[in-house]
């Protein structure tokens, strides 16, 4: 059956890419995506499946709080930038040498 249809953008990029990776033509590959995407009456698909977390214990050691793991990190961060900074500040402060 010969058909005219109009892509979102997209979408035709979505049908390209797939193209090129599959090495196939336009048509095939437009086909093979509707036929995917039909051939499940209810919409779920493999990759849909539910994201699961798996918890671990963290081995931490005594007296370190694990609710107060991101403001250590924030400190850290904070103390490495003053670094940065007063290193910026020195060399900015020392006049450079001129050549002769």
């Amino acid at each position: 059956m010969r058909t005219t249809v109009t892509l979102d953008a997209d979408v035709e990029q979505l049908l390209r890419d797939a193209m090129h990776g599959n090495r196939q033509s336009f048509k095939e590959t437009l086909n093979q995506a509707i036929r995917a995407g039909l051939s499940r009456s209810d919409g779920y698909r493999a990759e849909d499946a539910p994201f699961v977390i798996r918890a671990r214990r963290m081995g931490l050691r005594a007296g370190i709080d694990a609710g107060r793991l991101n403001q250590l990190a924030d400190e850290l961060e904070v103390e490495s930038f003053l670094e940065l900074s007063r290193g910026l500040r020195r060399r900015k402060a020392t006049p450079a040498r001129v050549r002769k």
